[in-house]
């Protein structure tokens, strides 16, 4: 009984039903889809190569589907912790080269051991602390942020990568007459296109379905002779176990950006893991182990050149619609 308390498989596998099945399929099948052009994208704005976000969509969800607690929850590459990531460590090392991705993949291995030990030593009691208010102003902020953010990818020019809004605001301003219309054009299109597919039905996979019509767009328009950036060409094959780079002098310099990062990911899986617990009722969500799922899924990440996961609202009620 001790061990199932760190161990939450061995309560949900045992009683497992055969009936459940064809949804747990189709799910994985639909966010597993979703998750290459959201992991590519949310590597992006971390300030890495794509490849990183599709290595940091594969194991963590394994891991965390051993140790947490929530039959529904996503874990994989996130929009707010890829913003802090960026910015954070960027403040350290240029984006894209080789110190700051070891500084990003260390980075998952502080935020885990962190997570694993608030877990260890029962500090879920935290997010009691935290107010609706709180917790609703940070969402809309990081929405706001997050959004602010794309805007260079989504008109097709150059800036340089900041989570304060006065200075994005100001950055597109000087830099809007550079903006590439064809660039324009497929950004808003697909916008409108996700918005009306969820407005029509919202079983309608339309991350997917976006997908597939910008590829063959790209393919049969040409537009990346455009000035449309593409992702180009991924390199193939699995992530490889190694152990990440660790200085202590990184170490203290990742330290208070690792904290932060650990407790706005435990906030934000805890706040949707109960969320979608008090829809289905048929399993409790523990926050101590909500913890340790995370820890271990970052720790995961960082032995296989991944950088911090947590977890997804989008995803995760993909997989509770999915059934």
């Amino acid at each position: 009984m001790h061990i199932k308390k760190y161990f939450s498989v061995l309560e949900w596998l045992p009683t497992y039903r055969k009936s459940d099945l064809k949804g747990d399929i189709w799910a994985g099948l639909t966010v597993g889809v979703l998750l290459v052009p959201q992991g590519m994208a949310y590597a992006m704005l971390a300030g890495l190569p794509p490849i990183y976000g599709l290595y940091a969509s594969f194991l963590p969800q394994v891991a965390y589907s051993i140790f947490g607690t929530s039959r529904q929850l996503s874990v994989a590459p996130v929009a707010m912790i890829s913003l802090l990531i960026g910015a954070g460590v960027g403040k350290m090392a240029t984006a894209g080269t080789d110190a700051y991705i070891q500084l990003a993949i260390l980075l998952a291995m502080v935020v885990g051991i962190l997570q694993l030990l608030f877990g260890l030593f029962r500090m879920g009691f935290l997010v009691n602390l935290l107010s609706q208010p709180v917790i609703s102003g940070y969402t809309s902020a990081a929405a706001i942020i997050i959004g602010l953010s794309q805007v260079k990818h989504l008109i097709g020019i150059d800036m340089t990568n900041s989570n304060l809004i006065h200075e994005v605001i100001v950055q597109i301003t000087a830099h809007i007459g550079q903006a590439n219309l064809s660039t324009v054009f497929t950004g808003i299109a697909s916008i409108i296109m996700l918005v009306v597919l969820r407005k029509l039905n919202k079983s309608i996979p339309g991350p997917i379905i976006l997908v597939v019509m910008g590829i063959i767009a790209v393919w049969l328009l040409g537009l990346d002779k455009n000035g449309v950036s593409i992702v180009g060409v991924v390199p193939d094959g699995l992530p490889h176990f190694s152990t990440p780079n660790i200085t202590l002098q990184d170490i203290s310099n990742l330290f208070p950006l690792a904290l932060i990062i650990s407790l706005v990911s435990f906030m934000e899986s805890i706040s949707i893991a109960k969320t979608v617990q008090a829809k289905r009722k048929n399993y409790k969500v523990s926050a101590n182990n909500e913890l340790m799922g995370l820890g271990l899924s970052n720790i995961t990440s960082s032995f296989l050149g991944e950088f911090p996961v947590s977890a997804s609202f989008s995803r995760t009620v993909v997989n509770e619609q999915s059934g």
